[in-house]
């Protein structure tokens, strides 16, 4: 076997190990805490309404969590970053 189909052979073994290790890991959960920092920052208390709204967010329910933030007195902007904010990963 020459030395370059040899380390072609390494390189796609390599590879294919890291992708199925990368597949593997499971999801990090995503952001309530920067959800529920974003709602305070914004003016609104931190309660179990916001906790839930932000909760909704992580779900994928943006429309829901938007409302939640709303219903609980964040401003609408600030509400709809704070929802985006909880899907993310946190960092």
């Amino acid at each position: 076997m020459r030395t370059s189909s040899r380390t072609a052979g390494v390189l796609a073994g390599l590879f294919l190990s890291l992708a199925g290790t990368a597949l593997a890991v499971p999801a990090a959960h995503a952001d309530i805490p920067a959800c529920i920092n974003m709602a305070s920052q914004a003016g609104a208390e931190v309660t179990d309404a916001v906790t839930a709204a932000c909760t909704r967010g992580v779900s994928g329910d943006l429309q829901g969590c938007v409302s939640g933030l709303t219903a609980a007195g964040v401003p609408g902007g600030a509400a709809n970053g704070a929802c985006r904010a909880a899907a993310y990963e946190p960092r």
